[in-house]
């Protein structure tokens, strides 16, 4: 796999896209030979539900909920349709039932609609449905906090992978 976070033009919409796609890739990446067993691990004593499987369920569904939810205004589905104060993170959970294969591949599948979307809408088009505060953000707004978002989960994967197996990477 080849990541980079050098955008091949330096306009804002291609700047946005390429850091996305670099953490994303770079989700991937630190999954890159983990065992089946090993991806549904949870070597935190204080957080069960974080393992690799569950890790990039969770971004999925985060950009599920940023892209399709908030900002296209779709209806919840999958795992967010479960999701209750009890339960916060159903897609966490639910994720170890499926082989990490697969959870990579629909993450990839789902990113490429999310590409084309972000190519083809204004970065100022305001989102259908309002965040907590009751704002309606705009693309570029779900953009940056999903290149946020996606980070943070990286240095948990990174930690996760550690523990479970010892491989580091950058």
């Amino acid at each position: 796999m080849t990541r980079t976070d050098t955008p091949p033009a330096w306009d804002e919409r291609t700047q946005l896209s390429t850091f996305l796609d670099y953490v994303r890739d770079t989700a991937r990446a630190k999954c890159e030979g983990v065992s089946p067993e090993d991806a549904v691990k949870a070597p935190l004593p204080g957080s069960p539900l974080m393992t690799l499987c569950g890790l990039i369920n969770h971004l999925r569904w985060v950009e599920f909920w940023w892209f399709q939810a908030v900002f296209l205004g779709e209806e919840l589905a999958g795992p967010l349709l479960e999701e209750t104060d009890d339960d916060p993170d159903p897609e966490m959970r639910l994720a170890v039932e499926f082989p990490l294969a697969q959870l990579l591949a629909e993450y990839e599948e789902q990113s490429a609609r999310y590409r084309e979307l972000i190519a083809t809408r204004d970065l100022d088009e305001l989102a259908e449905r309002p965040v907590r505060d009751g704002l309606h953000v705009n693309l570029r707004w779900v953009i940056l906090h999903l290149i946020e978002e996606t980070a943070r989960h990286n240095g948990h994967i990174d930690i996760v992978r550690e523990l479970i197996d010892g491989v580091t990477g950058d």
